[in-house]
């Protein structure tokens, strides 16, 4: 699975209200109004400025707070095709997989703001294109690269019925 966009760089500990504040999180359940809002606390700007596919690229301990799973829902519902993160909180972590959202744990200090990325999640590579850099991480194992494939835990279950373990 290969993703291409701009990097949206933040720091770190972006905890789940700065993702989806919680002024908005239970007016609606519309994902598409939510993500109006998405990131608005930290950037203002983010919901019209981030094209389909971007990342949004940040330090330790993203999705840090509540484990609601609207934070990573407004984030795919956005448009943005990924997080690469130094570290995430774990229970983000598995409910961004379960939404199929893309995560991808490698050190994130070389990467500037607007910078074009190509993430290679089974291979555990972020490209740097504007840089010429390429940075590593672990791959995601093939279970959860073939969730993301299929946009979640849902509709992976719904097609297949369970796991090959």
């Amino acid at each position: 699975m290969i993703l291409e966009g701009k990097a949206h760089v933040y720091g770190d500990h972006i905890n789940t209200d700065y993702i989806i504040s919680g002024k908005y999180k239970f007016k609606t359940l519309d994902m598409k109004e939510l993500a109006c809002h998405c990131l608005e606390d930290l950037d203002p700007d983010f919901a019209s400025k981030v094209e389909q596919g971007d990342f949004i690229v940040a330090g330790i301990n993203f999705g840090c707070g509540s484990s609601r799973e609207q934070a990573p829902l407004v984030i795919k519902h956005a448009g943005v095709g990924g997080v690469i993160a130094i570290s995430f909180a774990r229970i983000f972590f598995r409910n961004a997989i379960n939404k199929g959202l893309p995560l991808v744990e490698c050190d994130t200090s070389s990467i500037r703001d607007g910078d074009i990325l190509r993430v290679d999640l089974s291979k555990g590579e972020v490209r740097d294109l504007t840089q010429g850099i390429t940075l590593t991480s672990a791959p995601l194992p093939e279970v959860m690269t073939r969730i993301l494939e299929e946009g979640g835990l849902t509709t992976y279950l719904k097609k297949h019925g369970g796991f090959e373990l």
